[in-house]
């Protein structure tokens, strides 16, 4: 086993300008994804002149058995202050061929001088024998704050039901002890189209600079079907009518038809998603109301060439819709709405959509948002020869103009959802670190501003 150990230490300080207090959900899941894709994709390099039909032959997982894939372990110690977790120690670590050769295991942990913690572990993409066009993985988060902050429903309090008896969800800010907790199962299934018609493990790669690109799925992109079930609990001190917990099923058809998931040129991803949290009924607290969501999501990249001052210049756009069709249904038994809790319904507002505001700030029944990059790598690349910098690999770095415009509502309806829009305007630059994209970002808002350090691209 190789092992190599990244020291990096971050102090940060303020209240707006601070990481996001959803780290251990969804930030840590784009670190898992992130770290997902840097296991698979170790050949892009050896591979980048070669066609796709010459490479040697595969077996089973699709993956190249003349080169070495004994498991290589990376750690990544840290240091960090947060207006919600204050000064926090912790460390992440991945294993890259995890036991196969397309697999990673994934796993974080710290505490900070509050005494809030965070535990997360991810097992990624693994293969059962026979089963080519498969891939399994599985995550496992548990968390407590001592000072979260948090967006509740302004009615949180006044009634029995909470968020379900109200149809104004207008949200207020508030700092709070809360306890989280999620696990997730994701079996996909990669249709033998495109690049998965070589199986699951070889789709993983990203695609050479000589593949065809066509919007026929059967002929390029990755098409899958997933299938995960989760459980999902928040807990808020003060805030005990809120609903804690949802559990249900997660159907998403994805098409990703990108070049590169990490520094995409050109192509495209499609994805619907279906949550169905199916409900629960026998009197006592762990009763739960059913809801249907569904969020659908499209992005293209546009190439706009070289230039003197920049090696690559690229147009990113990004559409994102969602809905909660069971809204306004009512239970009379219960006397509640057919709704999701706030945790896990439709929002906007994070590192991923609409950046200039706090993580699910806005929440309602549903959600529309575009999103616009331009982003350039300069050929002007001084980082690796930099103190810190030059102990790791940093092949490129990136600078970026984004614009957002977004609206949440309580009707699923094209002039609500167009009446008065937030909207973010931001500049940000990423760096590919040891097969990782490191994005830092300052988005800036009408009433608000954020400033992010997160991983991976935005979409």
């Amino acid at each position: 086993m190789k092992i190599k150990v990244l020291c990096i230490h971050a102090l940060l300080f303020s209240s707006a300008l601070s990481l996001p207090y959803a780290l251990a959900d969804e930030a840590l899941e784009t670190q898992v994804t992130q770290a997902t894709q840097a296991a698979q994709t170790t050949q892009a390099t050896q591979t980048k002149s070669a066609n796709a039909d010459s490479m040697p032959q595969v077996h089973q997982t699709g993956i190249n058995r003349s080169k070495d894939y004994s498991p290589e372990f990376v750690a990544v110690p840290f240091v960090f202050s947060t207006e919600t977790l204050s000064t926090t120690v912790g460390g992440a670590g991945v294993i890259k061929h995890a036991g196969q050769p397309q697999a990673s295991a994934f796993g974080i942990g710290l505490y900070s001088s509050n005494e809030s913690w965070i535990t997360y572990l991810g097992l990624n993409n693994y293969q059962l024998p026979k089963l080519d066009q498969w891939l399994f993985s599985g995550e496992f988060s548990r968390a407590s704050y001592k000072e979260g902050i948090y967006f509740v429903p302004e009615d949180a309090n006044r009634s029995s039901k909470g968020v379900n008896r109200s149809d104004a969800m207008a949200t207020n800010r508030v700092i709070t002890v809360g306890d989280e907790f999620y696990t997730k199962l994701h079996i996909k299934y990669v249709l033998p189209w495109g690049k998965g018609s070589k199986g699951a493990a070889r789709s993983l790669m990203p695609s050479l600079a000589t593949d065809p690109l066509s919007w026929d799925p059967r002929e390029s992109g990755v098409t899958s079907l997933q299938i995960t079930p989760f459980i999902h609990t928040q807990e808020l001190l003060g805030y005990e009518d809120l609903p804690t917990e949802t559990q249900g099923l997660k159907f998403k058809l994805d098409w990703d038809n990108r070049d590169n998931g990490k520094n995409s040129t050109r192509g495209g991803r499609s994805s619907l998603t279906l949550s169905r949290d199916f409900g629960a009924r026998g009197g006592g607290a762990d009763d739960r109301e059913s809801w249907t969501m569904w969020e659908f999501e499209q992005s293209a990249f546009l190439s706009m060439g070289e230039s003197d001052w920049f090696g690559q210049q690229i147009l990113a756009f990004n559409f994102y819709l969602a809905d909660t069709p069971t809204w306004n249904d009512y239970d009379s038994s219960t006397q509640a709405y057919q709704r999701p809790p706030s945790f896990a319904g439709v929002t906007l507002g994070g590192f991923d959509h609409l950046r200039g505001y706090s993580s699910k700030q806005f929440y309602g029944r549903s959600a529309l948002l575009y999103s616009a990059e331009y982003r350039v790598q300069p050929r002007w690349q001084p980082l690796q020869s930099l103190p810190v910098f030059n102990l790791y690999d940093v092949p490129w770095w990136q600078w970026v103009v984004f614009a957002e415009a977004g609206q949440v509502a309580d009707d699923f309806s094209a002039s609500e959802l167009h009446d008065d829009m937030k909207w973010t305007l931001g500049v940000g630059a990423r760096f590919e670190v040891e097969n990782v994209i490191v994005r830092t970002e300052f988005a800036y808002a009408e009433d608000a501003k954020q400033f992010w350090i997160m991983v991976n691209q935005p979409f």
